[in-house]
């Protein structure tokens, strides 16, 4: 069948706090901004609105740093962008980082500038911020269209709407709404009625109640199909988001999913996608002086799952690295809690509750389990330990120096030397290597000192002086008496 038209599907991108989901909320008159920890959307989500008679599918992506790995599946899944930039603010990093994942999705994208119902909002300098970072919008040396909109008050939302379906059409999206259907898997959890479920965004063909989903290692039968609102429906087209069901596995959030007419089929499919998925997991091997920090993911959704792990990434430290045992979606189990007994590792909740067996284990086996809502905090503890896990690296700092001049007696243990100060100071008790030639010949302690045939405690200044150094090793003229102290980091 020929291929037609199909709706855009829009990824809301920018900076934090920038208004990306207020714009979303005033779109499709619903609040989703409830109940989110710090303020911060923290799950990707899809939406159908509704301008001029004509759908338009929106994606919610998190605008947080740490949701970077998100945020790049946002828009690799999308057609067309929206970059959200504050009258308030102008350019800010985020908003930069989320250009650079437009970018590398190739897709076109509209400036939606933000909050100009602000009283301190200035439009002016937002656009002046958005050329000095190479954004050349119209009317300001480029193309790229901009709209000035209030979330407040509903101003220029229109107007951007109707860009988007202007981008749209210029793009030329089109589907074969008979093909099996594509597309992406957005986010997945782990349902306590449902088991293991997933939103998907269908790209091309269409979805119907019949044969298999297959995503990565994982596969559900389609059973039901629900669309964004929750209703079952018998069908979803090109463009359209869906819940499914049922799967064998959680499936991997961003990965790319297929339609199998059968259970067999499904099966092998799945099979093949894990070897795949096996042979490019390659573990470095730990270099010497290394150790593991041990932990277990658990969060609410996979999305949340993929962002921590993205966070956790970053946490580096010379002699200790952050090692993922296990990671998954749900409450922490028991399953959960041997696991971390047997590896020694801790486990990360997030947004996660713990099942009372495995809280009574836990506190059993004395394992941690750290709760956390916000990835801000979960990655500062996670650095703490990681820190704290980090062995302790011994150094040796020089205190002294001297040059043997004569070898007076020596016994098993001990012997007494003329020598001649070098720099430094060397003080009875003072630790000492011996040392011939560049290399060192023994180790021992500074047991006496004598200068001007008088006892003293230290030599800090030129002159000949005589020492008992307690060692095995016999030093003779020209060796060196290095003396040191032991210092830890």
């Amino acid at each position: 069948m020929a291929r037609l038209a199909r709706p855009p599907v829009i990824a809301v991108m920018g900076h934090i706090d920038h208004g990306k989901s207020s714009l979303l909320d005033y779109i499709r008159k619903a609040n989703i901004v409830a109940g989110e920890a710090g303020g911060i959307t923290q799950h990707v989500a899809a939406y159908i609105a509704l301008h001029q008679n004509r759908p338009v599918t929106f994606l919610d992506t998190p605008g947080h740093e740490a949701f970077k790995a998100l945020r790049t599946r946002g828009a690799a899944a999308a057609d067309i962008a929206i970059l959200v930039v504050a009258a308030d603010e102008g350019v800010m990093p985020q908003t930069l980082d989320a250009l650079a994942a437009i970018t590398e999705a190739s897709i076109p994208y509209i400036i939606a500038i933000t909050k100009i119902d602000k009283n301190n909002a200035d439009v002016g300098h937002t656009k002046n911020s958005l050329i000095e970072n190479g954004i050349y919008i119209e009317g300001m040396g480029g193309d790229i269209a901009y709209a000035e909109i209030s979330s407040k008050t509903g101003e220029g939302i229109p107007e951007l709407l109707d860009l988007l379906l202007l981008a749209s059409d210029l793009a030329e999206l089109t589907a074969d709404p008979e093909a099996p259907a594509t597309g992406f898997v957005l986010e997945s959890t782990q349902d306590p009625k449902r088991g293991a479920s997933a939103t998907l965004i269908v790209k091309d063909g269409s979805l119907t109640l019949d044969g298999f989903v297959v995503a990565g290692d994982a596969f559900a039968p389609i059973r039901f199909i629900e669309d964004f609102h929750g209703t079952r429906v018998e069908h979803a087209g090109p463009s359209e988001p869906v819940r499914i069901s049922g799967f064998s596995k959680l499936p991997a959030a961003g990965s790319l999913f297929t339609i199998a007419p059968s259970k067999k089929e499904a099966e092998a499919l799945a099979k093949e996608h894990a070897r795949e998925m096996a042979t490019t997991i390659e573990r470095s091997a730990l270099a010497e002086g290394v150790v593991e920090l041990p932990l277990i993911i658990k969060a609410d959704v996979a999305g949340s799952v993929d962002a921590i792990v993205h966070e956790l990434a970053k946490i580096t430290h010379e002699r200790a690295v952050v090692r993922v045992v296990s990671s998954g979606v749900g409450s922490v189990s028991e399953t959960d809690v041997k696991t971390a007994h047997a590896s020694g590792a801790a486990i990360i909740a997030f947004n996660a509750s713990t099942d009372a067996i495995a809280s009574d284990l836990a506190l059993r086996d004395n394992i941690s389990i750290l709760s956390f809502s916000i990835i801000y905090e979960l990655s500062a503890k996670v650095r703490e330990l990681l820190e704290a896990r980090a062995p302790n690296v011994s150094s040796e700092k020089e205190l002294g120096r001297a040059m043997v001049l004569k070898a007076f007696s020596s016994s098993a243990k001990k012997q007494v030397l003329g020598a001649r100060y070098v720099s430094g100071t060397l003080t009875v008790g003072d630790r000492v290597k011996i040392v011939r030639k560049g290399e060192e010949l023994a180790r021992g302690s500074i047991g006496n000192l004598q200068q001007a045939r008088a006892d003293v405690k230290e030599i800090k200044t030129e002159g000949d002086f005589g020492t008992e150094i307690e060692c095995r090793e016999n030093a003779t003229y020209g060796d060196e008496i290095i003396a040191f102290v032991v210092t830890e980091s």
